[in-house]
């Protein structure tokens, strides 16, 4: 089974890493560069789930302007 976890665009894997550890300064999560097993899943979901809300309303701006 290969991992479904890959960045489709891979040039845009540096963005999206500062894009991470900005997302995590924001709310106050401590991730550091390395390992992180120290934090709760609550926390490593925050920063993801708030980066997906971040792009989607980044997404739906852009496309209201198009209108």
């Amino acid at each position: 089974m290969t991992s479904s976890n890959r960045t489709a665009v891979p040039e845009a894997k540096s963005a999206l890493n500062r894009f991470k550890y900005e997302v995590a300064s924001e709310l106050g999560v401590p991730l550091s560069d390395g390992y992180n097993g120290d934090l709760t899943s609550w926390q490593n979901g925050s920063v993801g789930g708030y980066m997906v809300k971040k792009m989607i309303e980044a997404q739906e701006r852009q496309m209201a302007e198009k209108e």
